[in-house]
């Protein structure tokens, strides 16, 4: 059992918290290469250890062992060399979870390429601004017809890309047919010396930032992030050696680094993949059918959905553990969740730039709505704007203590070519991520929101994530997003935009009802003025509600309505 995550982590069991943020470490050996010391490794011990377990929503089911992942990525290896990519090249990669996705990252780290995975949302200006910062050479997409489209347009105004390949059924004019290729290559390979090897702070992976705050931003992370993942999986995610663990996310955002590749080989699960384009909540319940996860993660998006169905005749007993990122929980949605399936759901939180940072581990009870503690590897703190620690009950960004002096294991470099960006986000030394937070006098931490999410109405700073939680006590609401909303009296006021649930509908009364409810729960200045009811909520291909997009809109709306 764990016979690979024993080779970075001395101990693993732990009675309390405490005793596993003190004496929890990770061994990070010279070199570390994930291909090599992990993948290879498994299947140097059982070749026919299970690593992936793949479905979508025609309901075929797929199998594949390490001996298979080593096979796979060592040929994708050769068929990359034989395309001119060498190390320290950056390949973007946008493949959905087509199984592919891991032999070809698999291949990237085992040869010191950069890997640049991306959303299949991307559009064609998207693309061109991604590919030319990054300098990539090669671009690998699945061969679906809306990507490859956008994907032909941008290449024209990208000189730099010297190679496409599709992964497909189908053949792709000017594209490389990867899977009619791919058998032509060996299934062995050699782990490269010398130059050729890797070392650690060698760049493995780029994200991209959300850009929140303007053009998103490369983070890049170094040979040894795998490694930083391992809490996510042993602690948070609970995931055990043997069992399939699935987290729903698409390959191009950070959710699978965190739950869908790095922490669950090492830990030796096998990786549950359900391959689908849109959520549609009885499809994903099939789907939870045939792969009969043993951990499960999602978004608050799938959980949200999954609350508002009849889930009365399914059987979740094969979940022993569920949990959730990407955005928090409302404590509404955590208590209707464990009433209708039994499942607590554990909250976690960080972000592209880092592992988990916080979250709800197994020693101590979940306190819902809260992100939990740190992460064993983290020193967090909340920091005021004079760059000193918040007391518990006050509000303050939430920080990696001293990163900027240390390499901590999980944690990003740098803003790839953003020297103001990286010294802007190290300030005082610390890292400080962007979110406010609050802590209690037991050590939970509590989500506000994005410094740039939270509302400022008549002098108040006002959270979006509690009137959200409050929002959704109301059983009209299927989902909702708090944003400001300009007012010329009080500067911001609090806006409420709602996708009701089946059997209500927009009313004057319904909003009224809403606008009590947050009243009553939170505090009356709290309340959202502007309440807009619409079909759905603008989201990125992870599930994240987009907020910004929102506030976009309106300030377009009123400032043509002042130009009427």
């Amino acid at each position: 059992m764990y016979e690979i995550l024993k080779r970075f982590c001395p101990r693993t069991e732990f009675n309390s918290y405490e005793s596993m943020k003190k004496n929890f470490r990770i061994v990070v050996p010279e070199n570390f290469n994930f291909g090599f010391d992990v993948v290879d490794a498994w299947a140097d011990i059982d070749e026919n250890k299970p690593a992936l377990l793949w479905t979508d929503d025609s309901g075929e089911v797929r199998a594949f062992t390490f001996g298979d992942i080593r096979a796979q990525s060592n040929r994708a290896v050769h068929f990359l060399q034989a395309q001119g990519v060498r190390k320290g090249d950056v390949v973007m990669l946008i493949l959905k979870q087509r199984p592919e996705v891991w032999f070809l990252l698999t291949a990237l780290h085992k040869m010191g390429a950069v890997a640049l995975p991306a959303s299949y949302q991307l559009t064609p200006k998207d693309l061109r601004y991604r590919l030319a910062l990054s300098e990539a050479k090669m671009l690998i997409t699945v061969a679906d017809d809306d990507v490859v489209n956008y994907a032909q347009v941008a290449l024209q105004d990208s000189p730099g890309v010297h190679t496409y390949a599709t992964v497909g059924d189908k053949a792709v004019p000017g594209a490389i047919d990867y899977r009619k290729v791919i058998g032509d290559y060996s299934p062995l390979l050699e782990r490269p010396t010398g130059k050729a090897a890797t070392v650690n702070t060698d760049p493995l992976l780029i994200y991209f930032s959300s850009g929140t705050t303007g053009l998103p931003k490369m983070v890049r992370h170094d040979q040894t992030s795998p490694l930083g993942h391992i809490p996510n999986a042993l602690f948070w995610q609970q995931v055990a050696d043997g069992k399939v663990h699935l987290t729903q996310s698409d390959s191009g955002w950070a959710k699978f680094a965190w739950g869908k590749i790095y922490g669950q080989w090492i830990c030796g699960a096998s990786i549950g993949a359900y391959d689908t384009e849109k959520f549609v909540p009885s499809a994903m319940l099939d789907a939870l059918a045939r792969l009969k996860p043993y951990t499960f993660c999602a978004p608050a998006t799938i959980y949200r959905f999954l609350m508002k169905e009849d889930l009365s005749g399914y059987d979740f007993s094969f979940i022993a553990h569920a949990s959730l990122a990407g955005e928090p929980l409302n404590p509404e949605v955590f208590r209707q969740i464990e009433s209708k399936t039994g499942l607590r759901i554990y909250e976690g939180f960080g972000q592209s730039e880092s592992s988990v940072l916080l979250a709800n581990f197994p020693w101590d009870e979940i306190r819902p709505g809260s992100m939990g503690k740190p992460a064993p590897q983290y020193d967090i703190f909340l920091m005021n704007e004079e760059g000193g620690s918040c007391e518990d009950g006050e509000v303050g960004a939430i920080c990696v203590r001293d990163a900027a002096a240390k390499h901590v294991t999980g944690l990003f470099q740098e803003y790839w070519k953003d020297e103001a960006a990286t010294a802007k986000a190290f300030q005082f030394g610390h890292y400080s991520t962007g979110d406010t937070a609050w802590r209690d006098a037991d050590g939970y931490y509590w989500f506000v929101g994005r410094n740039d999410d939270v509302i400022k109405c008549s002098g108040y700073r006002i959270g979006p994530f509690e009137v959200e939680s409050a929002l959704m006590e109301h059983p009209g609401v299927l989902e909702c997003a708090v944003t400001a909303y300009p007012d010329p009296l009080r500067g911001e006021v609090v806006k409420a935009t709602v996708v009701l649930a089946r059997g209500h509908s927009a009313s004057d009364e319904i909003k009224r009802e809403m606008q009590d409810l947050v009243k009553r729960v939170t505090a009356p200045y709290k309340y959202p003025r502007v309440v807009e009811f619409v079909d759905a909520l603008p989201k990125t291909s992870s599930g994240k509600i987009m907020r910004t997009q929102i506030r976009a809109n309106d300030l377009q709306k009123v400032k043509e309505t002042k130009e009427a």
